[in-house]
């Protein structure tokens, strides 16, 4: 019998993404093209322009909606939905497109050693901590929208694995860090170039979240790890 495990084959390029990678990405492409269409008059009738801006303040997280619930110690569940349905909502096509990237690229690996559902609790997991924390670290007008807290979780779940598998290999287990700090590096130039944006904390919040949870998630994955890694 043919072992079909992917990591006992060699390795195609295009080799199928996990089911549950492709269909995060398909589920926010859908919303974000829906928002196109209704924008270009392709469905939806005139009042399909405004619907982007109807899910922001529908569906966005705002501090100020945070706080007031905390105040009011009133949890209703039309704004509970906020922590997770932000993610859902991008400011545009371009915004969409990127976290999707991000999703496709670290979600793969991800997907692989840790399997379907481990990829959407670190995804998951990761939006829920990237609104708790901009909720309760921020106090900021400006609306949390689109799925990167998420995507930074799973920089933080590809980060844990080279970390693990560089340590199993006897290498400088600080590597592992290399490609979020030349994001956050991106964004201190973006910062000091164009101004703060308060974001950076969910997705700050989003990667420690990632890492976090997959020590809870790596048993039985340890082997796949470094597998994985000796054919890269």
């Amino acid at each position: 019998m043919s072992d079909q495990s992917p990591f006992n084959r060699e390795e195609m390029p295009f080799n199928a993404l996990p089911p549950a990678v492709v269909a995060l990405v398909l589920l926010i492409a859908g919303i974000e093209l829906s928002f196109q269409a209704g924008l270009f008059g392709i469905i939806g009738g005139p009042e399909a322009i405004g619907w982007r801006v109807s899910a922001m303040e529908h569906y966005g997280f705002f501090d100020a909606v945070f706080e007031a619930m905390r105040e009011q110690n009133t949890w209703p569940l039309e704004h509970m939905i906020r922590f997770l349905s932000y993610s859902m909502i991008h400011l545009s096509l371009v915004h969409a497109l990127m976290v999707c990237v991000f999703i496709l690229a670290l979600g793969k690996m991800v997907g692989e050693i840790f399997g379907n559902v481990a990829f959407i609790i670190v995804f998951v997991v990761s939006v829920l901590a990237g609104s708790l924390a901009y909720g309760l670290i921020m106090n900021s007008s400006v609306p949390l929208l689109g799925a990167y807290a998420g995507a930074y979780g799973l920089i933080g779940s590809y980060t844990f694995i080279l970390w693990i598998g560089l340590g199993a290999m006897q290498e400088n287990q600080l590597r592992a860090f290399s490609l979020i700090g030349f994001l956050l590096g991106i964004q201190l130039v973006w910062a000091l170039i164009f101004g703060s944006d308060p974001t950076w904390v969910a997705d700050l919040a989003g990667f420690v979240a990632g890492f976090s949870i997959s020590l809870l998630l790596v048993p039985g994955a340890f082997p796949r790890i470094l597998a994985k890694l000796r054919k890269r």
